[in-house]
């Protein structure tokens, strides 16, 4: 469903929610049948030998996984630790597993792994069947010795040792399930750690808040080339935004003192040049996920913003608690 309707049904009560509550309620039985069936073992669950991180959410757009994901390996390899990266390739052209790399066409990996593969620092593989790339990206990399799935909460068919959902300030929106509401999942699905992006850590437990930190921008033609938010004061702005949600990137630009025209897109939205051409325009501003889909066709006044995630060290050593645990048990 287009941002659109999220923004007038699925993050409120109104009456095509209300209406669409009787749908949602069998969506909510069929997730729980689901669930019922791999907890059982009428459904097998793959287990593989090392351990699995997921990091997904509840609800259905982004919420900062990505980020996080890429935070994650960051600490991962430097607690000594040798992790892997698998994900979907949503909305990527790929029928088949395959490892992405930095010069991967992001019309055919998707976006997020591709900027996964060139800020994660570790291999990435895709496929929409998580255990087959697991496969694969253990056959290429044997010194794997962790596997972080992405966006993978939902897919119960690779077991998992730890769970990590995101959430960001929209929360569970207005409580209900699909197609009522943005939930994938019950808001009382446990996992064992939640990550608040830019929001306060209300009921979930254990909870630990994520903000999204970065006032650099690096050239969409030019990699090489960046510029400091200061760079642009008192020029034309315009922005644009095909993520989850587009009013995150709108707001940090904001925060960094830029007066811009804002763009938003679907989440994924596949670009083309026109549709980036607003006219008078001295400088466009994007998001790194954005970036990854307009290089072929990019203009020397585009930019991308370059985000981090930053965590409190509680987080991570919540984490790395866990995996030592594993191999004592």
């Amino acid at each position: 469903m287009a941002g659109s309707f999220a923004e007038r049904h699925w993050y409120r009560l109104s009456a095509v929610s209300l209406a669409l509550w009787p749908a949602s309620l069998l969506y909510r039985l069929l997730v729980a049948l689901r669930r019922l069936a791999y907890r059982s073992g009428t459904l097998q669950a793959e287990r593989l030998p090392l351990p699995v991180i997921v990091v997904g959410n509840i609800v259905v757009g982004g919420t900062g996984k990505t980020p996080l994901v890429v935070a994650l390996a960051a600490m991962l390899r430097n607690n000594g630790w040798s992790p892997g990266i698998l994900s979907r390739g949503y909305r990527g052209s790929a029928a088949a597993p395959m490892q992405v790399a930095a010069s991967s066409p992001a019309g055919v990996v998707g976006d997020e792994p591709l900027l996964l593969a060139r800020r994660g620092g570790c291999p990435v593989w895709i496929g929409r069947d998580r255990v087959r790339a697991a496969a694969g990206l253990l056959a290429a990399h044997p010194e794997c010795d962790v596997l972080i799935l992405d966006d993978g909460l939902q897919h119960y068919r690779l077991a998992r040792d730890i769970e990590i959902a995101v959430e960001d300030e929209r929360g569970a929106g207005n409580g209900l399930l699909l197609p009522a509401g943005p939930l994938r999942e019950p808001a009382s699905r446990r996992v064992d750690a939640w990550i608040e992006n830019a929001a306060p850590c209300g009921t979930h437990k254990p909870c630990f808040r994520m903000d999204l930190r970065g006032d650099t921008f690096r050239s969409v033609a030019a990699p090489q080339a960046s510029a400091p938010a200061a760079a642009f004061a008192g020029k034309k702005l315009h922005a644009v935004a095909g993520i989850g949600n587009p009013q995150r990137f709108f707001d940090h630009l904001a925060r960094l003192g830029m007066a811009t025209v804002n763009h938003a897109f679907p989440d994924h939205h596949a670009y083309s040049a026109s549709d980036l051409d607003f006219g008078a325009c001295e400088a466009l501003l994007m998001t790194e996920k954005d970036a990854v889909k307009c290089e072929s066709f990019a203009r020397e006044h585009w930019y991308a913003l370059q985000v981090e995630a930053e965590l409190a060290p509680a987080f991570f050593d919540f984490i790395l608690a866990k995996l030592n645990g594993l191999k004592t048990a």
